[in-house]
Formats: C-alpha cells, structure tokens, sequence
C-alpha cells in the first residue's frame, strides 16, 4: 500500500474519532444536566415541591420550540454557506458558558435557574442538528450506519465516565456545593473532547449563493416543502413519521423527568440518582445493539414494536414499585427499551427511503421530531403539578403524598403517548414500504 493511500484513510479515521469525542462530550451534558443533576436540583433545591416540576416541564420545553422553529432556517443557512462547523461552535459555546453558569443558581434563584438551562438546552439542541449533519461530511453513505452507532455508543461511554468521576466527590461531601461545582466540570469536559472536531473535521462541498429574490427563510421553508413534497407520497412513511412524533413524545417525558420521579417516589438521594443514571447508560449501549440484531432477524417493526411495549411496561412499573432497588431495575431495563426505540426508528428511515432521497428523508424525520419535541415535556410538568395541587386541596393529604399522586398521574400520560404512538405504528406496512422504496428507484431508471 502506497503512502499515498495511507493518507486518505488515516484522515477519514480522524476525522471518525474526532465525530466520536465530540459526542462524548455532548452526552455528558445530557447525563449531568438532564438526567441525573441539575434536573433534580433545580426541582428539589432551587424551587421546591411540585411547582419545580412544573417549571422544569415548562423550561424543558421552551428551549424545544425555540429550536424547532429555528432550526430549519439555520440548517439551510448552515447548508448553503458550507458553515456547519461556524455555528456548532458558536452553539457548543452558548452550551457550555451556560452550563457553567449553573454553578451559581442557588436556592430561590428561579429565574436565573431557568434561564441558564434554556440557553444551555438551546445550544445543546441546537448544536445536535449541526453535529447530525456533519456526519455526511466524514462518512460515505456505506459507512453512516456504522460511524453513527458508534457515536451513539461512545457517546453512552461519555456519560458513563463524566458522572463516574462526579460520582465520589458528591458522596464524599455534604450540601450542594459539589453539587453545584459538578456542572462547570461537565461543561468543561464537554469542551475539551470537542476540540478535535473542530481541528480535524473539513466540511465538504463549495459555499452557494441565494438565488435572486430568496431570503435564508424564505429558502428555508421552500426546501422544507419541497421535502414535503418529496415524501408526501410515500403513505406508509408518513404514518410511521405520525407514530414516532407520538411514542417519541413519552421518550423525551421519561428522559427528562427520571430524575425528579426517582427524588419524588423513591426519596433517592444525589449519589443514588447518579448510579441509577450510570446504569441506564450501560444498558441503552446494549438496548442499541441487540434491538438492532432482532431487527435484522425478525423484522425491524416487530422489533420496534416490542422496544416501545417494554418501555410502555417499564413506566406502569413504576405505579407498582415500592422500593429503590426495584426503581434501579426499572432503570435498567428502560435504558435498554429506549435506546432500542429510538436506534430502531433511525434505521427504519433508512430502509423506508429511496436510494438517492435519504438525506430528504431523514431531513424530514429530524425536523418532524423536532417540532413536537416540546409538547410531551411541557405537558407531562404542567400535569404533575396540577395533579398534585388537586389532590392536596382535595383529599387533605400531606404536601409530599400529594406530589407523588401527582407524579404517578404525570406517569400514566407517558404511557399513553407511548400507547398511542404503538397503535399508529401497527397501521404501518414495513412490507409495503420497503417494496416502495425499491419501485420508486425502478421508475427514476
């Protein structure tokens, strides 16, 4: 092998590892600030009682809609001016002054708690779609399953360490302090493994001009309903896109409120969150590969359908459980479930997609998920509260009794986006669709 052939695959190998750490800091951000953290901070300390569940709920989705409704318009301006890199840094950077920043939200500091989130919820999802995008950059349309499970699992392995050594310095201490300090760390460790992206990953194509008369939001929305278009005639896509908005929905609800239901029901404390949160991490890495196994065996949509009935199992669990040990077990096993529903959705947009029209496709799957993403959050917040106030007034129980009706109620609307998310995705034909795709290769020849 010649040095010149050696050169092309030691950069594209970089360029891979560099897609990798990237993602491996960005899951810390997750697993800290989302799910094990600050989630449960900012309801227990910062605001307290079901109101924090509330305003979690409704911090949650703010940061959602803003990036579902500017997305679209960046992504194309992204696009067009060959600048993905630009605004993943500009967004990176947004995500970790503010997390950062959380270090100083104290109790009582409600605003200031919640706008700090946003913004840094803003540039983490945000930055997500800038990321996503990259990956046609470094990656050949043979490659982008592989290079983006990967991803996923070294990201997983990110979290997994991030919290691993946030771990002992939090049992070892009393009050909130390293509590507070363990978001700076984690914006700093999301820092440091994204510098090789940065360095290493070259963006690929030639920057276009706006045609006349066009503006990045006009130009926006006109590719937005061309893709539309695009796929407005593949029936069975549409009704599978319909039924992951829905299940997708009570994904997001159990991510987001895990750590508030296991501080609630289960009275765990910071250290206990951190190790249920591990153990997720460990077993979403495994929910990825074995679901993806059954799919190749079984069918992709039985094997879906069997992620989103455990998931759906695993949150009714959660009514019936009495003891931390047997929240640990639900953890385990919704980490498994959910990472299994949403690698398995990914791939089947792929098998549903023309050859030549998977990035419309997947176009039209990433902002599909997007714009609903703030729906189940804010309303799974809004109900926990609400319930709680209810059943407080109502019953004349305890403060605390009456938070855990409320989040039990909250819960139960998990399983019915999930539920109905299923029934919607029983009407899709996987059969059918595939065979589809294929004709409509055959009609382009």
């Amino acid at each position: 092998m010649t040095p010149k052939t050696k050169q092309p695959t030691r950069k594209k190998n970089r360029e891979h590892l560099a897609w990798y750490l990237y993602d491996f800091g960005n899951s810390a951000y997750a697993a800290v600030v989302l799910l094990a953290i600050y989630s449960a901070y900012f309801k227990n300390s910062v605001v307290g009682g079901a109101e924090g569940t509330r305003l979690w709920g409704i911090s949650v989705g703010i940061a959602m809609l803003f990036v579902a409704v500017t997305s679209p318009i960046l992504g194309t301006l992204a696009d067009f001016s060959v600048s993905k890199k630009k605004f993943l840094l500009v967004y990176s950077l947004i995500t970790w002054v503010f997390t950062a920043l959380l270090f100083f939200v104290e109790k009582g500091d409600i605003f200031t708690g919640m706008l700090f989130f946003i913004l840094a919820e803003i540039g983490y999802r945000s930055g997500q779609v800038f990321y996503n995008s990259l990956l046609t950059d470094i990656a050949s349309p043979a490659e982008m399953g592989k290079v983006s499970g990967n991803g996923w699992a070294i990201g997983s392995v990110g979290g997994i360490l991030c919290l691993a050594v946030i771990l002992p310095a939090i049992m070892l201490t009393e009050g909130t302090l390293m509590v507070r300090l363990a978001l700076p760390f984690t914006a700093v460790f999301f820092a440091l493994s994204s510098i090789p992206a940065f360095l290493w990953i070259k963006e690929k194509g030639q920057p276009q001009q706006l045609p006349a008369g066009e503006n990045y939001f006009s130009l926006a929305l006109n590719r937005l309903w061309a893709t539309v278009r695009s796929v407005r005639s593949f029936k069975e896509f549409i009704k599978f896109i319909v039924a992951f908005l829905i299940y997708n929905d009570g994904i997001l609800m159990a991510l987001d409120f895990a750590a508030i239901i296991g501080a609630v029901l289960f009275g765990m404390d910071q250290q206990q969150l951190i190790i249920f949160m591990i153990i997720v991490q460990v077993t979403s890495v495994a929910g990825a590969y074995v679901m993806a196994v059954v799919g190749d065996k079984i069918g992709f949509k039985k094997s879906l359908i069997f992620s989103i009935l455990m998931m759906t199992a695993v949150v009714l669990g959660m009514l019936f459980t009495k003891s931390i040990e047997g929240f640990f077990v639900i953890g385990a096993l919704a980490g498994f479930a959910l990472t299994g529903v949403q690698s398995v959705s990914r791939t089947m947009v792929g098998l549903f997609a023309p050859a030549g029209k998977s990035a419309e496709f997947f176009g039209f799957f990433a902002v599909a998920g997007r714009t609903s993403s703030f729906i189940g959050p804010t309303i799974y917040g809004i109900l926990a509260a609400e319930a709680a106030f209810w059943f407080e007034k109502n019953r004349g129980i305890s403060e605390l009794l009456a938070e855990q009706n409320g989040q039990k109620v909250a819960i139960v609307s998990i399983a019915v986006f999930l539920l109905v998310g299923l029934a919607v995705l029983l009407s899709v034909n996987e059969k059918k669709a595939r065979t589809v795709a294929i004709e409509s290769i055959s009609k382009q020849e």
